[in-house]
This record gives structure tokens, C-alpha cells and sequence, in this order.
């Protein structure tokens, strides 16, 4: 038996995939920017001795990865999660 969502059953749902998927690619986009922000104020701020600094670089950098991780895996967990309804 296949048991799949019905993705056409409301209106306007073409509508609302352009949009998350507009939504994920200005989330990548950030991410990535502000991890190379971060990523030179690591750099720089390690380079002059400002640990204080370096220490929020560094956080920064691991929660932009984190961000695009998450922003990234959305659409391949979901499809997972449709995956795995279709079996039981």
C-alpha cells in the first residue's frame, strides 16, 4: 500500500514551497557569510593575543556550521520522514 501526502489538496501550496525554499536559501546564504565573518574574527583576534575575542570567533563559526547543517538537512530529513511513513 502507498500512503504518500497529498501535497495538491490545499491551495496555494506551490506558493508556499517557493517560499520555504527561498526562506533555506537566505538561511544557507547568512550562514555561510557569517561564518566567514566569524571565522576572521577568530583569526585575527587569535593573532593579536585577544582570547575574549577569539572565543566568541570561534562560537560563532560553530553556530553558523550548526545553522547551515540544520538549513541544509531540512528538505533530506523530511523526505526521510516521508520515507519511513510510506513503510509503516
Amino acid at each position: 500500500m502507498d500512503v504518500f501526502p497529498s501535497f495538491e489538496g490545499l491551495s496555494g501550496i506551490g506558493d508556499l514551497r517557493e517560499v520555504v525554499g527561498a526562506l533555506l536559501m537566505f538561511a544557507l546564504i547568512t550562514a555561510v557569510l557569517m561564518l566567514i565573518v566569524s571565522a576572521i574574527i577568530w583569526a585575527v583576534s587569535s593573532g593579536t593575543g585577544n582570547y575574549a575575542a577569539a572565543t566568541k570567533g570561534r562560537v560563532g563559526v560553530l553556530v553558523c556550521l550548526g545553522g547551515a547543517i540544520l538549513a541544509g538537512a531540512g528538505v533530506a530529513w523530511m523526505n526521510w520522514l516521508i520515507g519511513i511513513g510510506q513503510q509503516l
